[in-house]
């Protein structure tokens, strides 16, 4: 591989890098948006519940006790259902889904890309064409995409560097191949007659 070939070789490895991350980040939000999304409607259920019960006590002889309870309560879900009527997480969290999904097919082609680089078949001007290309479908990808956290990349970045998210062993790959793209042992018996 030349010298030019190197340099483009880095610049597109940079990028796989960032879309990489920026696909496990948008996968992190939506999980923290609809983990969120779930706790509140849970509690929205339960304020709801205790709201009626406070109300309904004061029917039945709990007097101003019941009644002070319920609409303390009632003003907490007030509150709560104001929050997200203004901030819709399960379409926030839905456009990080999305995202994730645009992203992921990019970052399929700049590992495809890097793969060629490789090979060493494909023209500098071939490859700067093919970079050029999915640089301006990743601008596409992340105009349309909402912001991330701070909390989402740092759950991405936990799942990529120490739980391993991305990466297989050579036997974990070789479990979902069929017998003749094995690498394995398994695969070395292919092609000597012994299945």
């Amino acid at each position: 591989m030349n010298e030019e070939a190197k340099i483009i070789e880095g610049q597109v490895r940079e990028c796989y890098g960032r879309v990489v991350y920026s696909h496990k980040t948008h996968e992190k939000c939506a999980d923290i948006l609809l983990s969120r999304l779930g706790h509140i409607k849970l509690g929205q259920i339960v304020l709801s519940a205790l709201t009626t019960g406070g109300i309904l006590s004061t029917f039945f002889g709990s007097g101003n006790i019941g009644a002070g309870i319920g609409v303390v309560l009632s003003t907490v879900l007030l509150g709560l259902n104001a929050y997200t009527k203004d901030y819709d997480m399960g379409e926030i969290a839905q456009k990080h889904k999305q995202a994730a999904s645009d992203l992921w097919i990019i970052r399929e082609e700049f590992l495809s890309l890097l793969t060629d680089i490789r090979i060493g078949d494909v023209s500098l001007d071939k490859i700067r064409e093919r970079r050029d290309a999915l640089t301006k479908e990743l601008h596409v990808a992340y105009a349309g995409s909402p912001s991330t956290s701070y909390k989402g990349y740092r759950k991405a970045q936990k799942a990529l560097q120490k739980l391993e998210d991305m990466t297989f062993s050579n036997s974990e790959i070789d479990a979902f191949l069929p017998q003749e793209l094995k690498r394995g042992n398994n695969g070395s018996k292919i092609g000597r007659g012994q299945h």
